[in-house]
């Protein structure tokens, strides 16, 4: 058996981008320039804007988190983009070894790959609680909002209307940070 390709035909990709350490924009428009600068070929297909939410489950005194989300066209299997967004959370100096939500420089995660439907020990795609998370839903709404995600049956804007937590709870901050 062969291993799977680390290259595919461009798919588009969602990466939810999340930071509470530090100049959280610049960690931002930082790993994104490197992720495109990894993978020749992708394309920035579009850029949410930045929300604030304050830290669940992480240490007292953590720094509140910015959250967005891009859309690029990649022509990486989610493998081989998993493995480039993690070189780029080292770069930007995100602990191999860490505690369960302790403070992060970048977070990059892959929300959805195309119509893509993925889970195995390494990774669920599309992520598994993006459906119930105001702080991805609601970037994510700002650049997809009729997206219909592998396994749901409504769009992202009518999930995002379906939570039941504060929507309050994310506050705008930057729009055209890419």
């Amino acid at each position: 058996m062969h291993p799977a390709p680390d290259t595919a035909p461009s798919t588009p990709c969602g990466i939810a981008l999340g930071s509470n350490l530090g100049d959280r924009l610049d960690n931002f428009q930082r790993g994104l320039h490197e992720v495109l600068a990894r993978i020749p070929g992708a394309v920035l297909l579009a850029a949410a804007p930045v929300y604030e939410t304050a830290p669940v489950g992480c240490p007292p005194g953590s720094q509140s988190f910015y959250n967005s989300v891009v859309e690029l066209a990649c022509p990486l299997a989610p493998h081989a983009l998993h493995r480039v967004l993690q070189a780029v959370e080292a770069l930007l100096g995100r602990p191999g070894e860490r505690e369960r939500n302790a403070p992060r420089p970048l977070d990059l995660d892959i929300l959805y790959a195309g119509g893509l439907r993925l889970n195995d020990e390494v990774l669920t795609i599309p992520h598994p609680r993006l459906h119930t998370r105001r702080f991805v839903l609601q970037p994510l709404a700002g650049i997809r909002p009729g997206l219909v995600l592998p396994g749901q049956s409504h769009t992202v804007r009518q999930l995002l209307d379906a939570l039941e937590d504060d929507p309050g709870s994310v506050t705008p901050v930057a729009h055209d940070w890419a």
